[in-house]
C-alpha cells in the first residue's frame, strides 16, 4: 500500500530545475512551466522523509505569540504571504468561478480574512503559520463571500462544495488558531 501524496504549493516559472522549500510548514515547489504535475508529485513523494522532518522542525518555531513577533518576523511573514496566498486565491477563484479585485495582507488580531463588497480580499499574514488545509479553507471561505456576502445556509453549502472538511478546519481554528497569532 502506498503512502498518500504530500500536499504542496506549486510555483511555475521559466526554470529548468525543481526546487523544494519549507516556508512556515508549507511545502513550496518551484518547477518549470511544462513539467508534468504527476512527475513533480513523484519527486515530492520520494523526498517524504526530508519534507516531514523539515515541516516538524518548522512547526516548533512557528507558534510564536503575537507579543514575540519582531518587525523582521512580521516582514518575513508578509513576504511569504505575498508569495503563497495569491497562488492559492487564483487557484480556488478559478475553480469557484469568481473574480476578485485586490488582495491585501495585514497583521490582524482577530480576523483570518475578510472580503469587501467591492471584491477586495484581506488576509492575515499569520495564516503562514497554519497548515495548508487551514489556509485553503480561509481562502475558500473569503472567495465564497464574493457570491454570498453573509453566513447563511447557502453560504455554508457553497463553502462545503469547495472545502468538504470546512467544519474540521473551523474547529481546528477555534482550538489552535490562537497559538499562531495571539
Amino acid at each position: 500500500m502506498s503512502s498518500p501524496n504530500i500536499d504542496f504549493t506549486l510555483i511555475r516559472s521559466a526554470r529548468k530545475t525543481i526546487s523544494m522549500q519549507i516556508k512556515d510548514s508549507v511545502l513550496v515547489v518551484r518547477a518549470g512551466r511544462f513539467v508534468p504535475r504527476l512527475y513533480i508529485q513523484t519527486i515530492v513523494n520520494t523526498k517524504r522523509d526530508w519534507i516531514n522532518k523539515k515541516i516538524e522542525s518548522a512547526k516548533g518555531r512557528q507558534l510564536v505569540s503575537k507579543q514575540a513577533q519582531t518587525p523582521d518576523q512580521i516582514a518575513e511573514l508578509t513576504y511569504i504571504a505575498q508569495d503563497i496566498i495569491p497562488i492559492r486565491v487564483e487557484f480556488y477563484a478559478e475553480i469557484i468561478g469568481v473574480t476578485y479585485q485586490r488582495i491585501s495582507f495585514k497583521n490582524q488580531k482577530t480576523l483570518w480574512g475578510s472580503c469587501s463588497s467591492r471584491g477586495n480580499l484581506n488576509f492575515n499574514i499569520n495564516l503562514m503559520s497554519l497548515p495548508i488545509d487551514i489556509l485553503d479553507y480561509v481562502v475558500v471561505h473569503e472567495l465564497c463571500h464574493l457570491i454570498e456576502q453573509n453566513h447563511s445556509s447557502q453560504f455554508w453549502m457553497l463553502v462545503e462544495r469547495y472545502c468538504p472538511d470546512h467544519k474540521e478546519c473551523r474547529k481546528w481554528l477555534r482550538e489552535n488558531g490562537n497559538l499562531a497569532t495571539r
